[in-house]
């Protein structure tokens, strides 16, 4: 393996761990939201990772935070891992189209990955159940995604502003 692959899957690790850390950080501070709103900290890596690397780059962290956050958390195979697992690849589908087909800024991307990372996780928890008794609660999370995604799609710009992207190349 050239010198530029393994510096390349070197960052990617480094980045995924990031995420990681970030997933479980989230999942243990208590914060004064409706329940299951979250700031998407760990999004934040998703959003550096595909403007940096491109999507194929992201849907690989996506799934090690996803994968490893759930075995660390005790949630793997329960119902926040199939919730965190649609929204994460339904948010992460719409964002790479989103990337190849448009050039909308990212703070707008990162809304919009924030509003189907929450419908991703009422269709899932709405298949759990059998019912639609839950699709109401999507107003509480899609109202919650613009908020969370500005501040996520700022945090990513200002961490992009700090890196050069030769240098993770």
């Amino acid at each position: 393996m050239g010198h530029k692959k393994t510096k390349k899957m070197v960052y990617l690790a480094l980045l995924s761990a990031i995420a990681i850390v970030l997933h479980m950080i989230e999942g243990s501070i208590p914060l004064p939201l409706p329940p299951g709103v979250k700031l998407g900290l760990a999004n934040i890596i998703s959003m550096v990772v595909i403007e940096m690397y491109g999507a194929k780059e992201m849907f690989i962290v996506n799934f090690f935070r996803v994968m490893i956050g759930s075995l660390l958390s005790g949630t793997f195979l329960w119902n926040p891992f199939y919730m965190s697992c649609g929204g994460v690849l339904l948010s992460s589908i719409v964002l790479a189209l989103i990337k190849r087909w448009t050039t909308l800024p990212i703070v707008s991307c990162s809304i919009i990955a924030a509003v189907f990372h929450n419908i991703g996780q009422i269709i899932v928890i709405s298949l759990i159940i059998s019912s639609m008794a839950v699709a109401p609660y999507i107003f509480v999370m899609l109202a919650s995604s613009i908020p969370t995604g500005i501040f996520v799609g700022f945090v990513a710009i200002e961490i992009l502003k700090r890196l050069k992207k030769e240098q993770f190349q």
